[in-house]
């Protein structure tokens, strides 16, 4: 494992610490990594009324946005299964898919083990922003 991939793994671990989740009690946190270096954190936003729950990986992606990053190269996910890697939800997938489809995905345990994937495996067939420049 290289340096860059243990302080992402380490750095979406400490963001799931901070996930404000009184209804499901599922936290999950979320890093990524820019193309240049930085590493963005996110972490799940619930509320009551349920549909306006912000995900780990949508609120590091619109955090990166915020503080100017729009290339991504990685991002690491966790939550506390112990048992098996959890990766993101549908809607996060296709959030992720905006900037572009080359992301590597590492699915993270509490304990820092993890697996690597992609998003493309993840989202295969996506709808992408250049879908809409063929019509």
């Amino acid at each position: 494992m290289t340096d860059k991939v243990k302080e992402l793994i380490s750095e979406c671990l400490r963001a799931r610490d901070m996930a404000y989740c009184p209804y499901s009690r599922f936290p999950v946190g979320a890093a990524i990594l820019t193309a240049d270096g930085a590493i963005i954190t996110g972490c799940n936003v619930e509320n009551a009324s349920y549909s306006l729950t912000m995900c780990a990986e949508r609120t590091a992606v619109q955090r990166a946005v915020v503080e100017g990053h729009c290339q991504f190269t990685a991002i690491a996910v966790a939550c506390d299964m112990k048992d098996r890697f959890i990766g993101p939800c549908g809607a996060c997938r296709q959030v992720l898919m905006e900037f572009g489809p080359n992301w590597t995905v590492y699915l993270t345990k509490p304990d820092g083990s993890y697996k690597e994937t992609s998003l493309s495996e993840l989202l295969p067939l996506a709808f992408t922003p250049d879908d809409l420049t063929e019509n």
